[in-house]
């Protein structure tokens, strides 16, 4: 990963490559400033001012560059990102004003994942200075959140198993002075049921556990985060097929959002008593995996017939909601890759969100649309609660007729998260399947921004 500390630092007037910002209405206008020699070479370099266009102009012994954005006066989160791409390792500034929200995907453009590669096509770090010193260390923080996540969700599922989300929670734990407790094997099967059930199949080195951290004073409001953590997902013995199955060592991406946002909610000392719960386990196949007409009763006493052991992720979830509720909190938040269903409907980039209240899902709605990371609210109508119901059980775990995945999956944890609870769950696909600049190709940090900007004006 790259360290993004080096990536932004205070302008104080160091030596730097100058980075001038027009659009593609304004070009001709601003072109007209430059002598012949450099319009030809940008001619040279089909450069118009579009969006994302890179251009380097030659300037006496020297050179500055020009990028193509939507608008000069309004920067995004990503209008940086292509010049932080495809511009050679130096220190530059912005030859107007600060780079605001760009700072993020500046620092994100940079992102290099080499755990089990060295990257041969490293060129060095490309240094963007600000005049808003206030505003770096909160951009570092935020993009460190980031690609913490982007680093989970990239990382073998050999390598990031159960005991490994545990590590990564106690560094967590450890860095902020957080108190960390993990239950595993008999105790987890007595006070987390269901989570032992899903993990129990997996290998003694992937064993289930149910990580808890804990963090503020105890008078604070409480916000718990939850986090799915199925390190891997064969889909059990309804076994998924081998293309299903390519991917599935991105189906902890619920639980790297959970960690990345506790980080960020400690490190920037919010009012809050914080609660984070990570149900980590493997979905594995065994002698002893659990059943399709198995019936597991739940931490909160439900009972729940399995109908599909491939829908275990909300089982896992149900236990920890339950635990989480069991403190009264403020707040509710899970993320969690969930359902097919939610990409169906909304594709790889936005992250379906459901909430009880109308108040939370606009505040999230309102943050993520202002800070480039939009969410998309879908319902939890009453209606199709009688899907959930079983002949035998009080609920099953996945309905047969197929309809509304995503807001039944909703309804299901629904069930376990106490009553009268302010809750929001994202059902995260937490990878992008094609580059885009400032987002590279990999694991994703999908709706922990929006979160993360909410809890800020909430509790900050």
């Amino acid at each position: 990963m790259s360290k993004s500390p080096e990536l932004i630092q205070p302008d104080r007037g160091q030596a730097a490559t100058l980075i001038n910002l027009v659009n593609k209405d304004g070009y001709a206008a601003w072109a007209k400033r430059l002598t012949t020699g450099q319009r030809a070479a940008l001619e040279g370099q089909k450069f118009d001012g579009g969006p994302y266009q890179v251009g380097v102009v030659p300037d006496g012994d020297g050179w500055f560059a020009v990028g193509g954005v939507a608008d000069p006066a309004s920067l995004s989160s990503w209008c940086l990102a292509k010049l932080a791409e495809a511009l050679p390792a130096g220190i530059y500034r912005l030859a107007d004003g600060d780079p605001g929200p760009a700072l993020f995907g500046w620092q994100t453009a940079q992102y290099r994942f080499t755990r089990y590669r060295e990257d041969k096509d490293a060129t060095g770090a490309r240094v963007l200075l600000t005049g808003d010193a206030k505003a770096i260390e909160p951009a570092l923080a935020e993009a460190r959140a980031a690609m913490k996540v982007m680093d989970l969700v990239n990382t073998s599922p050999e390598d990031m198993g159960p005991a490994a989300l545990e590590a990564e929670a106690e560094a967590l734990a450890k860095a902020h002075k957080a108190k960390l407790s993990v239950t595993k094997g008999e105790a987890l099967e007595r006070e987390y049921p269901m989570v032992h059930a899903v993990g129990r199949a997996a290998a003694r080195e992937h064993a289930p556990r149910m990580i808890h951290l804990t963090w503020g004073k105890e008078s604070d409001p409480v916000l718990a985060i939850v986090g799915k953590g199925v390190c891997f997902d064969s889909g059990g013995l309804d076994i998924k097929p081998a293309a299903g199955m390519l991917l599935m060592k991105k189906d902890m991406g619920g639980a790297a959002h959970a960690l990345a946002l506790a980080g960020l909610v400690m490190g920037a000392g919010l009012k809050v008593r914080l609660h984070l719960l990570v149900p980590a386990v493997e979905n594995a196949i065994a002698g002893n995996a659990f059943r399709p007409g198995d019936v597991l009763r739940s931490r909160q006493g439900l009972t729940v017939e399995i109908t599909n052991t491939d829908a275990e992720g909300r089982l896992i979830l149900g236990d920890a909601l339950t635990r989480a509720s069991e403190e009264k909190p403020d707040l509710v938040v899970d993320f969690a890759t969930l359902t097919g269903a939610a990409r169906v409907a909304l594709g790889p980039d936005l992250p379906a969100m459901m909430t009880r209240r109308n108040e939370t899902a606009e505040a999230l709605a309102a943050a993520g649309k202002a800070h480039d990371d939009e969410v998309w609210r879908l319902p939890l109508p009453d209606s199709y609660r009688e899907w959930l119901k079983s002949d035998i059980a009080d609920l099953n775990n996945s309905p047969a007729n197929g309809f509304a995945g995503a807001s039944v999956a909703g309804l299901f944890l629904d069930r376990f998260v106490g009553e009268g609870i302010d809750w929001a769950h994202f059902d995260t696909f937490a990878w992008r399947p094609a580059a885009k600049p400032g987002r590279p190709k990999g694991g994703a940090a999908l709706g922990l921004r929006a979160a993360w900007h909410m809890l800020q004006a909430r509790y900050g």
